[in-house]
């Protein structure tokens, strides 16, 4: 039976990891991993821990989501009827929808290299709201590499003067497929997202913790006078074609691919649009935090501590390889 096939990322993702993994390892390398929802990052994270841990390499690898550290359903429940104003808010997804101290306590443990517990969320249960589960994950030291990956890794808190520039300069329209739109500024108040911002600031102590970064990131093909041209997929689109069309499609496909294996458990096709919607503004305000930095619960200016470190894998519509950065 032939071997199944390497991801066609997975060689560049893995080399990047193996040229930042010291000789000498006290702890392990922990690598943020960041893409757009549904652009196949948890995949690809899950083939490049089989990659990682497979001969000739035969490291120990753990992954851990973001995803897995949301709070359990009651403490969503609790967050939206708190914020009910903040549409944002009414669901998981956003920053201030996770249990912050778990996931620093779970991060500083796999550094320390101690036994530690990973949280499950199962993203099925009450009808695609989720819930976390009573069983974790035990994982044991020693430990190589940790991949930390989500949708807002690396993602970064505003002072108050850029927030405002970047809400004064926002795009007014974002492209959802089909010629359906999203008005943003009828869609999302400034105060929320003040709110999502403030709430980010406690993340920054994750973030603190990453050692590499590789983040996914998409093109876009457009005609432009008749000629193709690429366009990559940023916080603030330049034309007047929104590639963010691209996560709605991908991650429509990711929920059907879902419901496919677990008999149908799931949203429906409007209320992963409906649920998409609620992520745009952090892709919109948020994402340069990547490469550009961020500000702490002080208002701190912070360079990302991957700098000169970070690898972005560039993929197009159907999710294949078409380059890759350094930053």
């Amino acid at each position: 039976m032939a071997a199944p096939s390497v991801p066609a990322a997975i060689p560049h993702m893995a080399s990047h990891i193996l040229s930042h993994l010291p000789v000498t390892r006290f702890s392990p390398l922990l690598v943020g991993i960041q893409g757009p929802q549904g652009s196949g990052k948890t995949f690809l994270t899950s083939a490049l821990r089989t990659h990682l841990s497979s001969p000739p390499h035969s490291l120990s690898v753990s992954v851990l989501s973001i995803d897995d550290l949301y709070l359990p359903h009651e403490g969503l429940k609790r967050v939206a009827e708190e914020s009910s104003e903040n549409r944002l808010l009414q669901g998981r997804g956003l920053p201030g929808t996770h249990d912050v101290a778990l996931g620093t306590e779970v991060l500083q443990g796999l550094r320390e290299g101690r036994e530690v517990v990973l949280p499950v969320f199962e993203k099925s249960l009450f009808e695609g709201e989720g819930d976390r589960l009573s069983d974790g994950i035990t994982v044991s030291p020693p430990l190589d590499v940790v991949l930390l990956e989500g949708w807002f890794v690396g993602f970064g808190p505003l002072t108050d003067d850029e927030l405002e520039r970047r809400w004064d300069g926002a795009p007014m329209e974002i492209e959802r497929g089909e010629g359906d739109v999203l008005d943003l500024r009828a869609f999302v108040r400034r105060e929320d997202i003040v709110d999502v911002n403030e709430r980010l600031k406690a993340y920054v102590g994750w973030w603190e913790l990453l050692d590499v970064f590789i983040q996914v990131r998409a093109f876009v093909w457009i005609k432009c006078g008749g000629v193709l041209m690429m366009l990559k997929l940023t916080p603030r689109p330049s034309r007047p074609v929104s590639p963010h069309s691209l996560i709605y499609k991908w991650r429509l496909e990711q929920e059907h691919n879902m419901k496919a294996k677990n008999g149908g458990k799931g949203m429906s096709d409007d209320a992963v649009k409906d649920f998409v919607d609620r992520y745009i503004p952090g892709y919109v305000f948020f994402a340069n935090g990547v490469t550009e930095g961020y500000t702490d619960l002080n208002g701190t200016a912070i360079e990302p501590k991957w700098k000169g470190k970070g690898l972005r894998v560039l993929i197009g519509e159907e999710r294949e390889v078409v380059g890759t950065e350094q930053f």
